[in-house]
């Protein structure tokens, strides 16, 4: 006599993930006007990026979820780099307003 095999397991595929296009949108927004979102994106594709992993939602939407938070982090540094722009030589315009005002 044989002994019974245990029943096979039906192939479950975790749900699509429904926020790896919304942040691509917000990535694609982040880089074409607003840089403000390049954060957003970044950290929302980090954690859309840790339930693909942890096998919470579907891998089909790896891809897309990379690619918004690439362009989340690439839309950051542009705007760390206009806030510095802004900053040194907004002071460097203020220090010279200040030089010409005290030499008048």
């Amino acid at each position: 006599m044989s002994t019974p095999q245990p029943p096979i397991a039906p192939n479950h595929e975790p749900p699509r993930s429904s926020q790896a296009t919304t942040i691509l949108v917000i990535g694609i927004i982040s880089i074409i006007c607003c840089q403000i979102a390049g954060p957003i994106a970044w950290y929302m594709g980090r954690q859309e990026l840790g339930r693909i992993r942890a096998g919470a939602v579907s891998t089909q939407d790896e891809g897309t979820a990379k690619a918004g938070m690439i362009l989340g982090m690439i839309s950051s540094i542009l705007l760390m780099l206009a806030l510095l722009w802004v900053i040194f030589f907004g002071g460097l315009a203020f220090l010279a307003a200040l030089a010409d005002q005290a030499g008048a």
